[in-house]
């Protein structure tokens, strides 16, 4: 017994912690599934078969994230290298990598039975809640349509084709389906040819079919995307199944129970000057830092593609938003079809993925912020001005920042017209307050014409800027920074100052040069730290 547990204790051990992991996920992602209550309507068309098929996908996505580490032959190598300084029990554990590959194939095996089978009833029972076949709710639940007001529940948006026939046609036109079929085609090819008969004799068979792992992670990427499986989400005011299940012909006719809600929601449409779209939705769990982005999504436009937007929210605020500026085919599109919206109405649907962290999170750790952005490269600092605003509002303690040099340069005057409605707000805030110092601001134009430079002249005695309509004039031309580093830098004496920038890399190799200039060897003067938002 003593030696068995030398030789083979370690190894028992990880796998022991492997399977305890494994029915982890399975047990909570089965409850979270079968008992959470955002999933009520949708387990009322599927009953127990919903969990069923997402606690198993939750140990595929483990176990796949597996896989092929233990047959990544240079990492063995590297970990090997590594556990030089270990005993010899720890090395021995590399030895046997095949047999932990081998194991994690047979849990993903497993788990693909599972989650087809429970997906097959799963395409059954909506293809009958479709039909009418149950009851009044699950008709009702499967009639929602995406419209304005109501999102879907039921995939199976069409009648018009067979009953018998729908399954399959279910399974090879939409992304879930399709790609199901391709990798539960790609691992039984796989797993069948790593019997040990066929590997022997036929060993290529084995090593080309093996190869079919890349068709199956490209599919297991856009497996989710068909997004088969919604829940609900909150509305305002609140939709309380409860009390609703029972009263599906009052949905949206009394205010108890508005028409529910499924992934999400639309978002709100504002067209700004230039060309800028302002995307506001929904934050329903969703928590933010100032600064951040996310990547974005339109399904009416392409499945796959996603972008990177600075969100200009503030995370005191309900929503998020974005502003999104026409800068190539994608921007373009999504500007179009928001153009021709009717008046009113709602757009598309839009995927969200993050929020990210970015350097600009940190321009409340510093006691004096540069921010510096270049055209639509104001987001971020958007975002940072609004929070300020709010802080101050609040009168916030934690506010450690006291003072703002903000610069923001653009090409057009229109540009600066979308984002000086904040200004204003935040300068009279300011005034009111006694803190008309806490925040300054210089906006510079760096394109006119002489028609627009003589109707400057005509006003420049006016109090405010006849391009902003602010107290604070617009500057024409680029910066002089060597003159605002060292007005920063005479103003704050005994300060570290964070310089922060969304703008072009020309334009960051300059400002990092005068961080380095005007920062002084001093550790009791002014230092400057250069951070630039990065994609």
């Amino acid at each position: 017994m003593g030696n068995w547990i030398i030789n083979n204790g370690l190894t028992s051990f990880m796998v022991v912690v492997w399977m305890g992991i494994n029915i982890f996920l399975f047990l909570w992602f089965y409850f979270f599934y079968d008992l959470g209550d955002q999933f009520f309507y949708t387990r009322h068309l599927l009953g127990s078969a919903l969990a069923w098929a997402r606690a198993p996908a939750a140990v595929l996505n483990f176990n796949c994230m597996l896989i092929l580490l233990p047959v990544c032959r240079n990492l063995l190598s590297l970990i090997r290298g590594s556990f030089m300084c270990c005993g010899r029990t720890m090395r021995k554990q590399l030895d046997k990598n095949l047999s932990f590959h081998k194991l994690v194939a047979y849990m993903i095996g497993l788990m693909t039975a599972v989650h087809m089978i429970a997906h097959l009833l799963n395409v059954e029972w909506y293809n009958n809640s479709r039909r009418g076949v149950y009851d009044k709710l699950s008709t009702a639940l499967s009639n929602l349509e995406d419209t304005e007001t109501t999102t879907y529940l039921n995939p199976i948006r069409t009648t018009d084709i067979d009953a018998q026939q729908t399954p399959t046609y279910f399974a090879f036109t939409t992304i879930a389906g399709l790609t199901g079929v391709i990798i539960t085609l790609a691992l039984i090819l796989i797993i069948t040819s790593s019997m040990e008969v066929i590997r022997r004799s036929y060993f290529e068979v084995f090593w080309y079919t093996h190869h079919l792992f890349i068709i199956f992670f490209a599919g297991l990427v856009f497996h989710g995307a068909g997004r088969i499986v919604r829940s609900q989400v909150e509305t305002s005011p609140p939709h309380n199944f409860t009390f609703c299940k029972d009263r599906s012909d009052d949905w949206g006719r009394i205010p108890e129970c508005p028409i529910p809600q499924f992934k999400g929601g639309f978002p709100q449409i504002v067209m700004r000057p230039s060309k800028v779209l302002e995307l506001q939705l929904v934050k329903k769990g969703f928590k933010m830092e100032v600064g951040q982005y996310v990547f974005l999504n339109c399904p009416a436009i392409s499945q796959l593609e996603w972008h990177p937007f600075t969100m200009t929210s503030a995370p005191e605020e309900d929503f998020f938003s974005i502003h999104i500026r026409s800068a190539g085919d994608w921007t373009d599109k999504l500007i179009s079809i928001m153009e021709q919206l009717p008046e009113g109405a709602q757009g598309p649907k839009m995927g969200v993925d993050g929020p990210f962290g970015t350097a600009s999170e940190d321009v409340f750790d510093y006691e004096v912020s540069m921010l510096v952005g270049a055209g639509i490269g104001v987001t971020p600092f958007a975002s940072i001005l609004k929070s300020i605003w709010y802080k101050f509002k609040d009168s916030n303690p934690k506010l450690r920042t006291r003072k703002i040099y903000f610069y923001w340069l653009c090409r057009e005057t229109h540009a600066f017209e979308w984002f000086a409605d904040l200004l204003q707000v935040l300068e009279k805030e300011m005034e009111e307050r006694g803190m008309g110092d806490f925040l300054t601001y210089k906006l510079y134009l760096t394109g006119w014409d002489q028609s627009h430079a003589t109707h400057v002249m005509v006003h420049f005695d006016e109090d405010t800027d006849v391009v902003t309509g602010l107290k604070q004039k617009t500057h024409y031309g680029r910066p002089a920074w060597d003159k605002e580093f060292e007005q920063v830098r005479k103003e704050n004496p005994t300060s570290v100052v964070g310089t922060f920038l969304c703008g072009p890399a020309a334009l960051a190799n300059v400002l990092e040069k005068k961080c380095a200039k005007y920062s002084d060897v001093d550790p009791r003067k002014t230092k400057f730290y250069f951070n630039k938002e990065n994609f």
